[in-house]
Order: C-alpha cells, then structure tokens, then sequence
C-alpha cells in the first residue's frame, strides 16, 4: 500500500510497504538494468558518494536529468540530487530513498526536497513530481516481484 506520510508540505513525501527484504529494494534501487524497468535508464550510475550520473527519459522529457550521489548506505539509504539543466533558471532538488526492515518486508520512503512552495511555477512542479512518484511506485512493486 503506498501512503503520504505528509510531514512538510513544501517535500513530496511518498511511502510504500514492499514484501521483500532490504537487500531486494537496494538492489532495485541501486542496479541500472532495474532502474531502467521502473524508474529511468542511468548512465554512469555507481552508488560511490560524488558519482555524477544521468537519467535519460528521451519519450516523457526533452532533457536529461543530472544527478549527484550525495549517500549510499547499503539496505539503508540512498540519496542524490535531481537536476533539470534545461529549466531556466535550473532546477534542482534532492531526492531520497530509505528503507527499514518490517515484518517480512520493507517500509520504503521516498522524500524529495528543494521546492519553493511560496513560487507558483514550484508548487506546480512539486505536485507534478508527487503524482509521477506515485505513478512509479508500483512499477517498482513489479519489478520486485510483488
């Protein structure tokens, strides 16, 4: 089931209960091939903390999304930056995944950051991103073998 967890307003802040052991969601997380099933294909993707990689979605977006892993805790946590270059003036956000053992599964939580909600253009584009993730979600849940 995925729910808000609605803890600030200006963050997309989206959670979801997998069946499956951390390992398994840091790895859908974390391996490129799977990544490009439910997510976005990355290039250059490593989980080392520096790495600069891309998402490329050339049939839902007219430029790449560059991106900076900020940390990398196996099974934990994983975070990165969120930027569009194209958008004048440049967005960028933060996004981060944790996960905590539960049961006989994983509480995953998805925050993203760095929305001004007081700039109407940024309130747009933070409720935009939060249907997106909401959309996405479940193609994880798949890709998992839920």
């Amino acid at each position: 089931m995925i729910s808000d967890a609605g803890l600030d307003p200006a963050a997309v802040e989206v959670g979801a209960f997998l069946s499956r052991p951390t390992a398994a969601v840091w790895h859908a997380l974390t391996d490129p091939d799977l990544l490009a099933r439910w997510l976005m294909r990355p290039t250059g993707f490593t989980t080392s903390v520096g790495t600069h990689f891309i998402f490329s979605a050339p049939a839902q977006s007219p430029c790449a999304i560059v991106c900076e892993i900020l940390a990398a805790r196996p099974d934990e946590q994983l975070t990165y930056s969120w930027t569009y270059p194209g958008a004048d003036p440049p967005i960028r956000w933060i996004v981060d995944w944790t996960m905590q053992p539960q049961g006989r599964g994983t509480r995953l939580l998805l925050t993203q950051t760095g929305f001004d909600i007081e700039d109407r253009r940024q309130k747009m584009m933070r409720n935009a991103m939060e249907r997106g993730w909401r959309n996405v979600l479940p193609r994880l849940r798949d890709v998992l073998g839920h």
